[in-house]
């Protein structure tokens, strides 16, 4: 069960802070346009041989204030496929291309998640958005769900540099566990940390999906 204490101290580190924050998200969102255009390109003229089929996958998540969004990924699985699995079930790894594979061990799938920076609807860090679908339902069924919607979104989160990737139900309650200790210590230091545990994910491939 989550740990109700975390629900009763979570606080806002100020206006100064969240101001600093988005301004680290733009130009953070900003510098990398070139190295992700490039990508782009780089996937884009493999697909052809592996994942054949359209660049982008864009799918309706839950983000703020428990608000729909679009967010855009590289696509990684077969096109055509939507999902039809309960959130209570597992990745259906055989819809997985083999390039789809490499770009997400490596985390190269979620570089588009820049535009979603850019426009407002995800940070560079924060809870992991789930699928419209499956948070409808970890709403009712996992304490603390609805509260971990309180800040933006995040392409990284502590709850994958140190959960990892969360699958099912009990994942989930588990990822809200580490989420909301990331909204209650949010600051600064957080950042940092996840920040730097992030780089680990990425050359290491630990949590990735």
């Amino acid at each position: 069960m989550l740990n109700q204490d975390l629900l009763r101290t979570t606080h806002s580190p100020g206006r100064g802070f969240a101001v600093a924050k988005r301004a680290f998200d733009v130009a953070v969102a900003v510098g990398a346009l070139p190295v992700v255009s490039f990508v782009a390109l780089l996937v884009f003229v493999l697909n052809p041989l592996t994942n054949r089929g359209p660049l982008f996958y864009h799918q309706l998540r839950m983000g703020r204030n428990c608000k729909p969004f679009t967010m855009v990924k590289f696509r990684t699985m077969r096109d055509g496929d939507e999902i039809d699995r309960g959130p209570d079930d597992p990745v259906e790894d055989n819809r997985i291309t083999p390039l789809g594979r490499i770009l997400r061990r490596t985390r190269i799938d979620e570089l588009p998640q820049i535009i979603n920076i850019l426009t407002g609807d995800m940070s560079l860090i924060g809870p992991r958005p789930d699928y419209w679908d499956h948070a409808i339902h970890y709403i009712d069924a996992v304490p603390g769900y609805r509260e971990r919607h309180t800040v933006r979104p995040g392409i990284t989160g502590l709850a994958q540099v140190d959960g990892g990737y969360a699958e099912g139900i009990h994942a989930t309650v588990e990822k809200t566990q580490f989420d909301m200790e990331y909204i209650t210590r949010l600051g600064p230091a957080m950042e940092a940390y996840v920040l730097m545990r992030t780089v680990r994910v990425v050359f290491t491939g630990h949590g990735a999906r």
